[in-house]
């Protein structure tokens, strides 16, 4: 290694030999500089200042990660892989000869440790925020698939991966061989911390398999941390009687911070008022904490992290105080930090080295056996539990992924000359290989939309005559409620058109990893979500007496589900799937003000729909709220807007139940271009079927309405917008229907469709309410993405 005291922080540097230099420091170094102006020979130059070298080596890290991540994103792969591919990066540009006096300039020799140092904040942040994520009650009520998975998953590779360093007796180093049985142990595991980033990138927390796969995680999380932190005790300390102090004050510190930090968790929720954010004070103490509970680690022998961890463990998951945390600290550690930490991880790898050498291959050869071991472990357990093939290989696959708790161990492990630094290059290459090697096999074999393939004909057209409906409403805030109820009325429940409502209540997934789903009939909510269920309180009385005034023509069932916003979708889809819904019905995204301006916007909720609008097994309806209507006991006036086509057709079967209500009136307005009014006959004898039933109705006005374009259309619904308090009309019509033509152009919201966008425009200033239904899409065929 050359040195240069002119391109670095020391005061001087004196050669003894080729490899033995005295480096000599500053006292005290110099933090901050005096700017680019500042005296070459008694200033604080930039260069030759702590700060103004950290910040430099911090931009140029994360402008090549953004590089990197641009350039790798298009195939897939794990986030973290950019973050390592950027210290590869720098390796590499230190051994260009033209570019290695800049780099010594730029990472000057000591200021390796500094970054390091100062990004491993973001790693004891990083396991404390996933501590604070775990619901640890989950254990309780995982079922036996993730059970048996964890356990075989994790005895099955430390048993069996032995095999290569038997096979290869004084084949390598012997100060290697620990090495080897380190290495086992590390691949052995499976992190809670890692999984749990790894499905939320593939989207897949939600989804059944995610929900084992996180499950299996937590426990076998459990298990390896006691497992490894016991390891590490014996193998460090072989004196019997250290032995046994080591493993006492680790039992103690298990012991007592939850005991003592996690009734003072509850004592901060209970000070903090209902709907009111946590006190700032409370979250500086309990970061605070995080890193006096570090050193404690640290003072008994055992890794900074783990104190953070058992800290993360014992404060309450979910809002109002887990879910504060998470937003207050994901930024600053997970964001900022931890990137930098995997970064300067890599910048410590030597890879050069003999990769042919017999050393090298048996600890491949160790980490090869290792994961085909721990992969058919975790996959013939889930194939016994009657778990299809190909999902059982994907529940294999997550549990064998690797992520930055490794990289993270792999450091620590090196820092305590656990393993050479061989090994330690390695390993850090054996992370990348594996984390992404994983990932690209389970989007290969995972496909959430493919269980939707083959449910074909679930919407109201095919109902037989006097068959149950079952809908789907869903509900995300309290102002949805009565509106949902409106509709329930509009539909007109009786004994001889019964209606089944599932009622789903959708939260927002914060402060936790695993999502929940809760099933409030069946009456055996566990005690996270019990804890949860003040949310649906209001849905769940709502509905009750809505079944309650609707008896022997209504069964209603609500359900809870917490999960992250661009994965309700599943919730909704999976529910309407099981239940078999002929229609799910979605509350707008947008509120109006009784003066009519926009009261909130919700753009989470939009996405919602346009997913549920492309993915839902069954008929799908939009319901636009302007105002609560009469009950049961006033009249409600109802309009069809009808043009034709299968949507139409669809919103056409709705109306027909609604107008079974004596307290409905009803007038369906046919449009239809003057040109064509010669076709008129034959459309009325295609439709005949729906169209004349509707028509003859006692409490049905059917009209005609010839117009020639959209502008025509636009002009009559001005005119009717305000006679009628409700609308239903289908979202899909032909491309180039006359009736509707030049009014793509002018729609705001796609999801809606043309001729409701127009009735929702604020321009009309109506207080009528609109339902646009969409029925089943086909899934032989491919359908428009809803750009917003």
């Amino acid at each position: 290694m050359k040195f240069n005291a002119d391109k670095n922080l020391l005061h001087s540097i004196t050669q003894f030999s080729e490899t033995l230099y005295q480096l000599c420091y500053a006292t005290p170094i110099k933090t901050v500089s005096d700017g680019i102006w500042s005296d070459q020979k008694k200033g604080r130059i930039p260069m030759k200042s702590l700060f103004p070298v950290f910040e430099l080596q911090v931009i140029v890290i994360f402008v090549i990660t953004q590089i990197c991540r641009t350039l790798i994103k298009p195939l897939g792969l794990p986030l973290f892989i950019s973050q390592m591919m950027a210290g590869l990066i720098l390796v590499g540009l230190f051994e260009l000869a033209p570019l290695e006096s800049y780099m010594t300039t730029l990472f000057p020799f000591g200021t390796h440790d500094i970054i390091s140092t100062i990004s491993s904040i973001g790693l004891v942040l990083f396991v404390f925020i996933n501590g604070v994520q775990m619901d640890f009650n989950m254990i309780k009520r995982t079922g036996h698939k993730a059970w048996v998975i964890s356990i075989i998953g994790l005895i099955a590779p430390l048993l069996l991966g032995l095999a290569p360093a038997a096979f290869f007796p004084g084949k390598f180093e012997r100060k290697h061989e620990s090495d080897i049985y380190v290495l086992l142990v590390s691949h052995s595991l499976t992190s809670f911390a890692v999984v749990a980033s790894f499905l939320t990138e593939l989207k897949m927390q939600n989804s059944e398999l995610g929900r084992l796969a996180l499950s299996s995680a937590l426990v076998s999380d459990m298990l390896s941390t006691i497992v490894a932190t016991i390891g590490v005790v014996v193998v460090k300390t072989p004196n019997g009687s250290v032995m046994a102090r080591e493993l006492f004050l680790l039992f103690s510190l298990v012991v007592l911070i939850p005991l003592l930090f996690r009734p003072a968790m509850f004592w901060i929720i209970r000070k903090t008022p209902e709907g009111r954010p946590v006190s700032e004070g409370y979250i500086y103490m309990i970061t605070a904490m995080v890193f006096v509970l570090g050193v404690v680690s640290v003072k008994i022998n055992h890794e900074f992290v783990l104190g953070a961890f058992i800290l993360g463990l014992s404060v309450p998951e979910g809002p109002p105080l887990g879910s504060v945390l998470v937003k207050k600290l994901h930024f600053f550690g997970n964001t900022f930090l931890l990137p930098i930490f995997v970064t300067t991880s890599m910048l410590r790898a030597d890879l050069k080295m003999d990769y042919a050498s017999t050393t090298t291959l048996v600890i491949g050869l160790v980490v090869l056996v290792t994961h085909v071991v721990k992969i058919i472990a975790c996959f013939l357990p889930a194939l016994f539990c009657q778990m299809p093939v190909s999902d059982a290989l994907t529940v294999a696959f997550i549990m064998n992924t690797k992520g930055i708790v490794e990289v993270g161990f792999f450091c620590s492990l090196y820092d305590n000359n656990l393993i050479g630094s061989k090994t330690y290059a390695l390993m850090m290459i054996s992370v990348m290989v594996v984390a992404t090697i994983m990932q690209l096999l389970v989007k290969i074999l995972y496909d959430p939309s493919r269980k939707y393939a083959s449910y074909q004909q679930r919407n109201i057209i095919n109902l037989k005559p006097n068959s149950e409906l079952r809908i789907l409403i869903t509900i995300h805030k309290p102002n949805h409620i009565s509106p949902s109820i409106d509709f329930l009325d509009v539909c007109h429940p009786t004994t001889e058109h019964p209606i089944v409502v599932d009622a789903l209540h959708l939260v927002e997934l914060v402060g936790q990893s695993l999502p929940i789903f809760t099933s409030h009939a069946l009456q055996r909510q566990s005690s996270s979500a019990s804890s949860h269920r003040s949310y649906s309180d209001n849905v769940i009385l709502a509905f009750d007496i809505f079944q309650h005034n609707n008896q022997n023509a209504t069964s209603v069932f609500t359900y809870t589900a917490i999960s992250p916003p661009d994965l309700m979708y599943e919730n909704v889809c999976t529910l309407a799937l099981d239940k078999l819904a002929s229609m799910i019905v979605l509350p707008f995204h947008q509120r109006w003000s009784s003066d009519g301006g926009i009261e909130s916007d919700d753009k989470n909720l939009r996405a919602l729909n346009c997913k549920v609008l492309e993915t839902a097994p069954c008929t799908v309806g939009i319901h636009i709220c302007r105002a609560s209507h009469p009950r049961k006991d006033s009249c409600t006036k109802l309009a069809m807007i009808y043009l034709g086509g299968t949507d139409d057709q669809e919103a056409l079967c709705l109306a027909k139940r609604a107008i079974v209500n004596p307290n409905i009136r009803m007038v369906v307005y046919h449009l239809v271009v003057k040109h064509h009014a010669a076709e008129l006959e034959d459309l009325m004898v295609m439709e005949d079927y729906l169209l004349q039933e509707v028509k003859h109705a006692h409490n049905v006005a059917y009209k005609e309405v010839f117009v020639k374009d959209g502008s025509d259309t636009t002009a009559f619904l001005r005119d009717v917008v305000k006679e009628h308090e409700f609308f239903i009309v289908g979202r899909r019509h032909e491309i180039n229907a006359p009736q509707t033509m030049g009014l793509t152009d002018w729609s705001e919201f796609p999801e809606l469709g043309v001729i409701a966008d127009v009735l929702s425009s604020p321009d009309f200033k109506s207080d009528a309410s609109v339902l646009v239904v969409q029925q089943q899409l086909s899934r032989k065929k491919s359908t428009k993405r809803l750009i917003f």
